[in-house]
């Protein structure tokens, strides 16, 4: 059995854990968390301290908030060995911060996730360096591909990559309730369309990974001449809907490089 810890049991922590539960019966699953009453709805063995979990697991998934990473790597600084692979989740953070307040060599896999995993439909951002083992990384994605799938991106792409799969949900619910506000005040009943925005939604998801299309294809393809999308796509390019995006994405990126100082 190979021997996974948790160092926090939150939302995302405890959704990998019930991935875990569901598609890896060899994963002997190990957790710590502050709050006890966070463990008790998991099936992982509790850990005592954050050491006795780090003695007893190879592999190590750092689920806290960001701001207190710094504090808890220095507890389990003197747990860590060569072989201790740590798979963080938390966003911002580097692979240098982590060696720098554990061991110099440390095995890191970097992970950004999305909330969408707590319903196992994670879209996960993954990498890692020539220190951690193929093998060792393929475990490691497996564990995240648990919630949903793991693409593997270049580490020093890691920043840049929160905005596109793990800051997005929050822009897509601002865009969805513009829709849902309008039809509210046209009299249209708000359940029935948010309803029906969600499935269409997932269906224009299918259809960019699916359709075979490229995304100006599928735009065109709405897109009657004189029609009543074209009429509201007017209005989209007139506000520069996607200067704004791409100015939210550097927003966030910046963000994310401010938090790893």
């Amino acid at each position: 059995m190979t021997k996974l810890g948790f160092l926090g049991a939150g939302n995302m922590g405890s959704a990998i854990m019930k991935g875990i539960a569901f598609k890896h019966s060899s994963i002997e699953v190990y957790a710590y968390d502050k709050d006890p009453a966070k463990l008790e709805a998991s099936k992982a063995i509790h850990c005592k301290s954050e050491c006795e979990l780090v003695s007893i697991c190879k592999y190590v998934l750092l689920a806290v908030k960001p701001q207190v990473l710094g504090e808890v790597l220095d507890t389990i600084k003197p747990c860590v060995t060569s072989e201790t692979v740590f798979i963080s989740i938390c966003a911002g953070i580097s692979e240098k911060f982590i060696r720098s307040r554990t061991i110099p060599d440390a095995k890191v896999v970097l992970v950004m996730p999305n909330t969408p995993m707590m319903l196992g439909m994670g879209a996960s951002a993954i990498s890692t360096d020539e220190k951690t083992s193929p093998e060792e990384f393929v475990f490691a994605k497996s564990v995240i591909e648990s919630c949903g799938i793991a693409e593997v991106i270049p580490i020093d792409k890691m920043k840049e990559i929160i905005c596109i799969n793990g800051s997005s949900p929050a822009f897509i619910y601002l865009f969805a309730k513009g829709f849902v506000d309008y039809a509210g005040e046209n009299g249209i009943d708000t359940d029935a369309a948010l309803k029906l925005f969600a499935a269409t939604l997932k269906g224009s998801a299918e259809m960019l990974t699916s359709s075979g299309m490229t995304v100006d294809e599928l735009i065109k393809q709405v897109s009657s001449p004189g029609g009543t999308t074209i009429a509201g796509l007017d209005k989209l390019y007139a506000g520069k809907l996607t200067d704004d995006v791409k100015a939210a994405c550097e927003a966030c990126t910046r963000r994310a490089y401010e938090l790893s100082q």
